[in-house]
């Protein structure tokens, strides 16, 4: 598995007791099992949630699945 895809995983998994849709930043770091501390590792990359209001805009609201949220995190990233 790249280290694109485990990301996406880790992503996916963490957000898997989240309730959609997601409106706001703040719904999305409060359905993160450790808020803005949850942290994603794989390969030399970490990447915590709280870094994704470095790559979200108010346009990617509101998000309707984990995948959604996964996939555009990862490609802001530039995994």
């Amino acid at each position: 598995m790249s280290v694109k895809e485990e990301i996406r995983a880790q992503i996916v998994g963490a957000l898997s007791e989240a309730k959609f849709p997601i409106k706001t930043p703040e719904e999305l770091l409060g359905a993160m099992p450790q808020g803005a501390e949850t942290t994603c590792r794989a390969g030399g990359v970490v990447l915590k949630a709280a870094d994704a209001g470095k790559v979200l805009t108010a346009s990617d609201f509101p998000f309707l699945s984990a995948e959604q949220v996964a996939d555009t995190i990862v490609e802001r990233a530039g995994l």
